[in-house]
Parts: structure tokens; C-alpha cells; sequence
């Protein structure tokens, strides 16, 4: 018996899947067996189409292809290439596969094609130190080069495979990450990559100065927060522009950002510009929480893992949307079960909410006439939740467009000012950035000055803050410390974030 490795998504991740191959005396037969979908089940048709293409003669015996382990739904085209690779090298006794993964899709005339699965299961197992060697097929190779620590080698087609194990002579890909194009910085001998190619700049936005402050505090700590304020004011307008300034990433988050990117059924494009998800308020749960009769699928939320997600009209998103939005928003993961499937994925992204202070729009202006009564308010108010709130780490009310309103500060004067606050604090030990840090991280790194203690201190008497308040503002003022470059969080930052806190 002769065996190939290859692996199957299994939720998000990817499972190792030994393809096992036998020949025994028997009616002439080819079976594929252990919990194989349709895809695979075809695939005996394209393998036979390649192989008797290429001149290879069936042998009149009974052949079952086993996929192992047997008790796992396997599906997808990329377990063609290890399948035919066994039938057509069975009697050359001196191959050995060793620990060799084979991923490919066959056409009928023995070419080899890539598939969208490739690169997340490849990527999957190489986080998981699963996978060291790979034949890809060459149409593979520009993105599986991308994933460090593993030998590409790649092939054009199925006769080029069978020599490939065949002989000895084997060359693997470099790493394209070694000359990556993007700008960086390094902390502790690790490098960021960063974009400096603004589509959408803070130049556009005239006016609105506090709202644009508390979009940086945002960036800089990957923090959530709330635009609240009439129609037309710039809340979507700062929103889509704060992508651009986001902190750098790392190559594991590109890598990470490549793979959800390809889940999505979306080329990734392995650039450092950090996800932007802004679903429209009629979708439904299952599209933002992921779901599916039976597999677990993942939706909008998972999709803006270590980016943005955009909630524009807050109040008119289901209340099972919102109130299901705490736990992603708070533990930063969510499992989503299904009948035959329980995906467990991490959810640390940063929130960004849009809301009009009333239905009409018009509760704060000074030039427009309200057209809301007390309860049409207050029913529209209270879709938000006092415990969806308290995940808000800051609120911005915005004020009306006025004609004196000017541009005051560009795209690429506050991404400086992001980059900065980063590397400090990087340069302090944190994994996470400010607004997900842990309770024990916030007592290492959010340390106060002694009048800053005070402060706080009446605060939480004067306002009555609970446990999770106090620890947003102790993160919101740490960033804002950070902006300062200041080590300690100072009684300005402490009053400064005090003031972005719910009324």
C-alpha cells in the first residue's frame, strides 16, 4: 500500500488527510471511500481521463483509494493530483513520498490547476508547523510562495509530477516576502508593513476636528467607537478614510488577512492595508455571524478579523444583530455550532458604528426643524442596548457642515502619528494593541500618574462606572498617552478620554 499526504478544511482550519491507495485481485474497480463529497467522487473520471491520456494502462484489478482519517467530510478538486500520483506510480517500488504534501487539480488532458482552497489549507498547516515540503501546480505558486518556513515546488502537469518523485533533481520556490515592496518598521527585530498610498485622505474632511481626533485615538488603539450626528456631517466620510491610517501589519496578520481573503472567495492581494467590512443593515444573521444548515460558514464578523467593521444606520440593524455582537466585541472570538460542524474563530477587529440622533436626522441641528416626537426618540434610542454600549469605548457627537469649515490635516500626518504611537507600544512587550488588551495587561501597561489616580478615583464615584467602563477609559487614555509619547498616562489623558465616555 502506497499513501500521499494532503489535507481538508475543516471549519477554518485545515486537517491532514492521508490518501491511501490499494490493488487487489478482484473485479476490475475504482472506488474512492472515507466520507468523500461528490467533487472527489468525480474526480475518478478526471484522474482516468488524464491518466489514459498520457498513454497509462489501468491494471485489471479492484482499486480503492481510502481518505483517512474516515470519519471526516472531505470535499474539493485538489485531492486529483495525490490520487492520480499513486495509481500511476504503484509498481516503481523505489519512490518513497516522504513528507510530501500534493495538492492539484487535474484536467482531462493531464494539466494541472490550482483551486481556491489551496493556499488556506497550505497556509493553515504551515501556522500550525504541519507542513515543511509541497507540490503545488506552477498557476499556485505566486501566492503559496508568500507562507514562510515551507519548500514550494510546483509542476505543470501530471507526467512532470510522476517524474518529479521519479528522480532526485528538485528545486523549491523562494520566498517572495524576502523582497516584499511595502514600507516597514521594526520592533524587537520584527517588521510591520505598512501602505503610504492614501485612495481616501483626511483632506477631503473640512471641519469636524474633535471627530477626527477620537478617529485617530481609534486607530492608534484599535479602538471601537461611535459617530453619532445629523445627516451629511462626515461620519461615513471619516469612517472609509481611517483604513487608510491604520497600524502596520505584521506578516502573520497579512498572511491571516490572505487566507480570509481567499474563504471569501476573493484573490488576496497580500498588501498591508488592513480589512474594511461595511455590511448594509438588511443582512441577515447568518451573513454577519456566519452559519449554514449544516457547515459552519464564516460571515462578516470573522471577515474583519484584525481590520474594520463598518456598521453604518446603527438603529436599523436587527436587535438579535446587535445584542449577538457583544461576545465577538468583548472576547474577541465567537463559535458558531451546526449540526455537523463548530467553527471557533477569532473576532479582533475594530468596530466603527454611524447612528442619527433621531429617525429624521434632525434632533441637533440648528437649522432644520425636528419631525420626531419624544416617543419616536426614545423607541429609536433604546435598539441600542445599555450592555451594547458599554462595549463602545468612545463616543463622538458631530456637528453640522458649516461654510467656514476647513481642512485642517492630511491622511499622511495622521498615519505618522499611528505609526508612532505603535512602536510604543510594541516597544512595551504588548501582543495586542491598546483596545484588546486583558485585564492583567491593562495593570502592567496603563499605569497612571498619581494625580491621574485621583481623578479616576472621582470619576468612578461621580459617574459610577462599572469594572468594564473603567478599564475603556484606562485604555482610551493609554492611547492617548501613546499619541503624546508620554510613558505615563498623564491627568490631561486621563480627562481627555473621560470626556469620549456615554452621556
Amino acid at each position: 500500500m502506497k499513501q500521499l499526504k494532503c489535507a481538508c478544511l475543516d471549519g477554518l482550519d485545515a486537517t491532514c488527510v492521508d490518501v491511501e491507495a490499494t490493488f487487489t485481485k478482484g473485479l476490475p474497480s475504482f472506488s474512492i471511500v472515507g466520507l468523500a463529497s461528490s467533487s472527489i467522487q468525480e474526480s475518478k473520471d478526471r484522474v482516468k481521463s488524464a491518466l489514459l491520456t498520457n498513454e497509462f494502462k489501468f491494471p485489471p484489478l479492484k482499486i480503492t483509494i481510502n481518505l483517512s482519517p474516515s470519519d471526516l467530510a472531505k470535499s474539493g478538486t485538489h485531492f486529483d493530483l495525490p490520487i492520480a500520483l499513486l495509481l500511476a506510480l504503484q509498481n516503481e517500488k523505489s519512490v518513497k513520498f516522504d513528507d510530501f504534501f500534493v495538492f492539484g487539480e487535474l484536467g482531462l488532458d493531464g494539466t494541472l490547476k490550482d483551486t481556491k482552497s489551496i493556499f488556506v489549507l497550505i497556509l493553515s498547516l504551515a501556522q500550525r508547523g504541519l507542513i515543511k515540503n509541497v507540490l503545488v501546480p506552477v498557476s499556485s505558486v505566486e501566492k503559496i510562495s508568500k507562507i514562510p518556513n515551507i519548500n514550494v515546488y510546483s509542476v505543470k502537469t501530471l507526467n512532470q509530477a510522476i517524474d518529479f518523485f521519479k528522480f532526485s533533481n528538485k528545486e523549491n520556490s523562494k520566498n517572495i516576502f524576502d523582497n516584499f515592496e511595502y514600507n516597514s518598521v521594526e520592533v524587537h527585530k520584527k517588521k510591520y508593513f505598512y501602505d503610504t498610498k492614501y485612495v481616501l485622505d483626511f483632506t477631503d474632511v473640512k471641519g469636524q476636528v474633535l471627530a477626527k481626533k477620537a478617529a485617530l485615538i481609534a486607530s492608534a488603539g484599535n479602538h471601537n467607537i461611535l459617530f453619532e450626528g445629523s445627516p451629511g456631517c462626515g461620519k461615513s466620510m471619516i469612517t472609509k478614510r481611517l483604513q487608510y491610517i491604520l497600524p502596520p501589519m505584521s506578516l502573520e496578520e497579512i498572511l491571516e488577512k490572505a487566507k480570509l481573503d481567499s474563504l471569501d472567495i476573493v484573490e488576496p492581494d497580500f498588501s498591508p492595508l488592513r480589512v474594511f467590512r461595511s455590511p448594509h443593515h438588511s443582512s441577515t444573521k447568518a451573513s454577519i455571524f456566519g452559519g449554514g444548515s449544516t457547515t459552519a460558514k464564516v460571515g462578516e464578523v470573522a471577515l474583519s478579523h484584525n481590520g474594520m467593521l463598518f456598521f453604518d444606520e446603527l438603529p436599523h440593524f436587527g436587535k438579535p444583530i446587535l445584542e449577538a455582537l457583544r461576545e465577538p466585541l468583548e472576547d474577541h472570538k465567537i463559535l458558531i455550532s451546526r449540526v455537523n460542524s463548530k467553527v471557533n474563530y477569532p473576532t479582533k477587529f475594530m468596530f466603527v458604528g454611524a447612528l442619527n440622533p433621531c429617525p429624521c436626522g434632525n434632533l441637533l441641528s440648528a437649522k432644520k426643524e425636528c419631525r420626531c416626537n419624544e416617543v419616536e426618540v426614545t423607541r429609536y434610542k433604546n435598539k441600542l442596548s445599555d450592555p451594547f454600549l458599554d462595549r463602545m469605548d468612545l463616543f463622538v457627537i458631530m456637528n453640522e457642515v458649516s461654510s467656514n469649515d476647513l481642512a485642517d490635516v492630511t491622511s499622511s500626518q495622521l498615519h505618522k502619528r499611528v505609526l508612532d504611537a505603535f512602536v510604543m507600544q510594541k516597544q512595551r512587550g504588548q501582543t495586542q494593541l491598546n483596545g484588546k488588551l486583558n485585564d492583567e495587561e491593562i495593570t502592567k501597561y496603563c499605569v497612571l500618574q498619581n494625580e491621574s489616580k485621583e481623578i479616576l478615583d472621582k470619576a468612578v464615584e461621580n459617574f459610577s462606572l462599572s469594572f468594564r467602563g473603567i478599564n475603556k477609559i484606562l485604555k482610551v487614555s493609554r492611547t492617548i498617552a501613546d499619541l503624546s509619547m508620554s510613558e505615563l498616562i498623564l491627568k490631561s489623558h486621563l480627562l481627555e478620554a473621560l470626556s469620549y465616555r456615554k452621556r
